[in-house]
């Protein structure tokens, strides 16, 4: 709003509006008159409208000094073009984003006097490299669907489909069974596959900014050899698991023979025989020593030691004896009688009279 009696407006009522592809340059243009009123109240203001309600400033200039880095979007990438303070305050923008995109107005002030002009950028941003993949089964007689789609861009993005010569790259038609899908134009349906339809095909996603595409390549296989490749695959996990349980097998056996060869040595065998008790024919010069011996040693010594011995015979000997051997040691024990001993020869000598069990004069145990 104008106050002064000598304040007047100068309005460019032209709507100017740029359309640039993203990762381009722009320039927008703003020219004045109001440069030479006063040098030093020249304000120059650059400002970008979101929305109704919401403004950003882009550039500024005031007191003799350039403002270039008012918004973290758009710091490094603004300047002005020319010698604003002759009148060319027109704003360069680089590396243009999406962002940008805005209705953008230049207001210039002096003396009182005002000038604007009104742009209006849109930035357009071609697609991206599209996506191609396959669903279906690549066999004969099967149906294929070619699927293809770019992530980000400008709408709207058209999809065509083509198939390559792999020898020379040149475009050809796609086979007379395919069908596109209205409703998906990136999708395309190949029916009734036969080996006519392998081969090189390329989706082109397009928009008023530019292209991008992709290609997918399509083997179709006879069913005979899938066939033939699953039997094959399933032989050889057959004979690896063979494989795997005979060599198993054999380490186990080599485990248990180890195992057995070192048990074997700390094994008592039940069939061994006990060893077997020996009966001795008493002799004289035994019997005189024992008569010695049995001379210093007490009555109850002499009992206890016949008992021993008898029972010792009884445990060990006598289990291990056959019949017949045990009559032929019957028949020696009556053959062999002791001979007598000159007692009064004995009594003169200083020995002791001692009564001796038959059983322990008869029998010795060795």
């Amino acid at each position: 709003i104008c106050l002064s009696a000598s304040c007047s407006v100068w309005l460019s009522e032209a709507q100017i509006e740029f359309k640039r592809v993203a990762e381009e340059n722009v320039t927008l243009p703003c020219h004045h008159r109001l440069g030479l009123l006063e040098q030093g109240s020249l304000d120059i203001e650059w400002l970008l409208h979101i929305s109704e309600t919401v403004q950003k400033a882009v550039i500024t200039y005031s007191g003799g000094r350039v403002y270039d880095d008012l918004n973290k979007e758009q710091k490094g990438r603004v300047s002005f073009t020319s010698n604003f303070l002759a009148g060319d305050a027109s704003l360069q923008i680089i590396s243009l984003q999406s962002s940008d995109a805005g209705k953008y107005i230049c207001k210039v002030k002096n003396a009182g006097h005002y000038e604007w002009v009104h742009i209006t950028l849109k930035v357009v941003e071609k697609p991206s490299k599209p996506k191609c993949w396959l669903e279906g089964e690549l066999l004969e007689g099967k149906e294929l669907s070619l699927q293809c789609r770019s992530a980000s861009g400008t709408a709207p993005i058209s999809y065509r489909w083509q198939r390559i010569n792999e020898e020379d790259e040149r475009a050809e038609h796609l086979p007379p069974t395919s069908r596109v899908n209205i409703s998906n134009p990136g999708q395309v349906l190949l029916k009734n596959l036969t080996q006519m339809s392998t081969g090189l095909y390329q989706c082109i996603a397009t928009n008023e900014a530019g292209q991008e595409s992709c290609v997918v390549q399509v083997t179709v296989q006879h069913a005979q050899n899938i066939g033939m490749i699953t039997g094959a695959v399933c032989g050889v996990v057959v004979g690896l698991s063979l494989l795997f349980l005979v060599v198993r097998l054999t380490i186990r056996r080599k485990e248990k023979k180890r195992y057995e060869e070192e048990e074997a040595p700390n094994e008592i065998r039940e069939d061994a025989e006990a060893p077997k008790a020996h009966l001795v024919k008493p002799s004289s010069s035994s019997s005189g020593s024992r008569s010695s011996r049995s001379g210093s040693s007490s009555t109850r010594s002499t009992a206890n030691s016949a008992s021993r011995s008898q029972r010792t015979l009884s445990t060990e000997a006598t289990p291990h004896l056959t019949p017949p051997q045990y009559s032929q040691r019957e028949t020696e024990r009556k053959e062999i009688e002791p001979k007598k001993v000159d007692y009064t020869n004995l009594m003169k000598m200083g020995a002791t009279l001692v009564m001796v069990p038959a059983q322990s004069r008869a029998f010795q145990t060795v």
